[in-house]
């Protein structure tokens, strides 16, 4: 199981949002590549990272503190946030960036992800966000009647690189990642899935482990933040 500590871009600082709430941001680092440098040194050996204006605007807004994490770590990125079309990923992509994550875009224009994962083979991720087993969209600001495994379904054997699948109302929360709704995802499909939104320590991360359908990874913020998490037990744990 791969670890990735969540970057999340608001502003060009580097901040949590509790439940997706942008008016409730508590800000970490004003410095994004220093902290992707502390991730790095800790022993991660991927970074997760969210444009949140770039995701309510539909266009890349924190470009410069991207391409500043990008050029202080070797790390494989997958970023996600304001990314709608071809030009965009492409950009991206040429920048350096491992894994371009579509959410938005993979709700409204399913043929898009379609186009993206046979021009960019493996480099392509589907971002689901939900409430409630339902998907969200426009930076979580706008909610679908859209069941999440019927949206994966859609994406099976185009080759999406993996699914991230994050659970809203923990996001944030400290509340315990969903493993049930990540499991059921994960039995449903055969991409990848990655657990996002809640995770409050190193159990969570032991219960993802321990499930019988494979978890490909996990995405931990505020836990790692605050230290309720210790980096060099969780990738011990992971590995």
């Amino acid at each position: 199981m791969i670890l990735y500590p969540a970057i999340d871009l608001k502003d060009g600082q580097c901040v949590r949002l509790y439940k997706g709430d942008m008016a409730q941001a508590t800000v970490f680092n004003d410095v994004p590549a220093d902290q992707a440098r502390a991730f790095y040194t800790a022993g991660f050996t991927h970074l997760h990272i969210v444009d949140l204006n770039g995701a309510f605007a539909g266009k890349p807004v924190n470009a410069a503190a991207v391409e500043a994490i990008r050029a202080a770590t070797p790390v494989p990125l997958q970023l996600g946030g304001g990314i709608r079309d071809l030009g965009t990923i492409q950009a991206w992509l040429d920048k350096g960036i491992e894994r371009v994550i579509l959410g938005t875009a993979a709700v409204k224009n399913p043929e898009l992800v379609k186009d993206a994962c046979r021009l960019f083979p493996g480099h392509i991720a589907v971002g689901i966000d939900a409430r409630g087993g339902k998907v969200a969209i426009e930076g979580w600001g706008e909610g679908s009647s859209l069941d999440v495994i019927d949206l994966a379904r859609q994406f099976e054997g185009v080759g999406v690189a993996a699914i991230i699948y994050t659970d809203i109302d923990r996001d944030g929360a400290l509340t315990g990642v969903n493993v049930e709704a990540t499991a059921a995802l994960a039995r449903a499909v055969t991409i990848p899935v990655i657990a996002s939104g809640g995770v409050a320590g190193i159990d969570d991360i032991r219960a993802l482990k321990a499930r019988a359908e494979p978890i490909a990874g996990a995405i931990i913020g505020r836990a790692l933040y605050d230290g309720r998490i210790d980096a060099a037990a969780a990738l011990k744990l992971a590995a």
